[in-house]
C-alpha cells in the first residue's frame, strides 16, 4: 500500500499540477491528491494566505489557476525536498543559529526563511515559540562579536573586497594595522575568525573578529586564494592555530576519561586506538602547541603525553606550576561537604 502524502509533499503537487495544466478543477485536484475536500480547501488556504501563493478561482471556468501578474511568475515554495519532519528539524536549528550569530546579525538575515518555515507547518506563533524553547544551546565562554564588524567582513567576503583592519594582537598585547583579501569565516568554540590573506605578512592568517577594532571595506579586489589552499594551510592541525609544519602528537587517556573521549573528534586526521585495559591512544597532528596544551590539561591527571617530547615537557611544567600555585595539605575547600558534585 501506498502511504498516504503528508502535507507539504500536498503543497508542492498543487502547485505542480495547476502550473502544468494552467487550470484544474477542484474535483480533479481533490482526486489526484486523493484527500477530502474538507483537507483540500485548507490546503489551497494555507497556500494562499501564509505562503503568498497566487492561486486564484476562475469563476467561468471553474478552476484554480495562477493569476497572471510577475508575482505568479516568480513564485515558488522553497525545498522541495523538506517533509514534515525535516522542517521541524530546521526550525529547532534556529535555536543553534542564534547561538552562533553574532549579536543578532545572522537571526535578521534568516528571519525571512524562518518564517516560510513556520507557514509550511502550519504553525501558529504560540505552537513555534513553544518548538523554540524545548531546545536549549549552551554557549559557553562565548566571544561576542561587534555586529558591524562581521557584516563589513561578510560583505567583503562575498565581494571579494579587501578589508582595513586595526587588530588587537593578545600575545604582544598591541595593536597593528592589516589589509586583508578575506577568504573564509570559521566559527570554532563560540567565536568567529577571518580567515583572509594578509598583505603585510604576505600569507594566509586566521583572525579572531572579537579581537578586531576597527574595519573598513576597501575598492581594492581581494585576492583570490584557491580553498584546497586555504583548508591545507589552515585546517592542517590540531585547534585554530595554523602553520605548515606540522608535528604529531599520541597522547593516552584512562579507561574512565576514554569513555568520552572515544566518541569525541579532536581532529578529522586523528587516529585512534582502545587497548586492552579500556585505555584509549590518541594520535592527531597540531601546529602550535599552545591550545594542545591546554585541552590536554582539561583532563587533568587522566590523560599523559606520550610524545613528542617538547610536548611533554611544556604540558608537565605547566602542571608542576599549577601544583605549586596551591599549599601543601589540607586548603579551605577540601572538606567532602563543599566538593562539586556533577553528573
Amino acid at each position: 500500500m501506498i502511504p498516504a502524502m503528508d502535507r507539504t509533499e500536498r503543497f508542492y503537487k498543487i502547485e505542480l499540477l495547476i502550473r502544468n495544466r494552467g487550470r484544474i478543477d477542484f474535483e480533479t485536484l481533490r482526486a489526484e491528491l486523493e484527500v477530502s475536500r474538507a483537507t483540500l480547501k485548507r490546503d489551497l488556504q494555507y497556500l494562499r494566505e501564509r505562503l503568498d501563493a497566487p492561486i486564484v478561482y476562475d469563476r467561468l471556468d471553474n478552476a484554480y489557476r495562477f493569476g497572471g501578474d510577475s508575482r505568479a511568475r516568480a513564485h515558488e515554495l522553497p525545498g522541495l525536498w523538506f517533509s514534515d519532519r525535516e522542517i521541524h528539524a530546521l526550525l529547532t536549528m534556529h535555536q543553534l543559529i542564534q547561538g552562533l550569530e553574532a549579536e543578532g546579525v545572522l537571526g535578521r538575515h534568516l528571519q525571512p526563511l524562518l518564517d516560510k518555515l513556520h507557514g509550511m507547518l502550519g504553525a501558529d506563533d504560540t505552537a513555534a515559540c513553544e518548538l523554540m524553547r524545548r531546545v536549549n544551546i549552551v554557549a559557553a565562554a562565548r566571544r561576542p562579536v561587534d555586529a558591524r564588524f562581521f557584516e563589513r567582513i561578510g560583505s567583503a567576503l562575498l565581494e571579494r573586497r579587501r578589508v582595513e583592519l586595526l587588530y588587537y594582537t593578545r600575545a604582544r598585547g598591541s595593536e597593528s594595522r592589516r589589509e586583508v583579501s578575506p577568504q573564509r569565516l570559521t566559527h570554532y568554540r563560540n567565536t568567529w575568525y577571518l580567515d583572509a590573506w594578509c598583505h603585510r605578512s604576505d600569507g594566509l592568517r586566521r583572525f579572531a573578529l572579537d579581537a578586531v577594532r576597527e574595519a573598513s571595506v576597501l575598492e581594492q579586489r581581494a585576492k583570490d586564494v584557491p580553498l584546497a589552499t586555504v583548508k591545507a594551510e589552515l585546517d592542517g592541525g590540531y585547534g585554530v592555530f595554523a602553520g605548515r609544519r606540522l608535528k604529531w602528537a599520541t597522547l593516552q587517556f584512562s579507561a574512565e576519561a576514554a569513555q568520552w573521549v572515544a566518541t569525541e573528534q579532536w581532529h578529522p586526521r586523528q587516529q585512534a586506538q582502545t587497548l586492552a585495559d579500556g585505555s584509549l591512544r590518541l594520535r592527531l597532528p597540531y601546529a602550535d602547541s599552545t591550545e594542545l596544551s591546554m585541552d590536554i590539561l582539561r583532563h587533568g591527571d587522566q590523560v599523559r603525553v606520550l610524545a613528542p617530547a617538547s610536548l611533554q615537557r611544556q604540558v608537565a611544567e605547566r602542571l608542576r606550576r599549577a601544583a605549586a600555585s596551591y599549599p601543601a595539605g589540607e586548603g579551605p575547600l577540601s572538606s567532602a561537604a563543599d566538593a562539586p558534585r556533577g553528573g
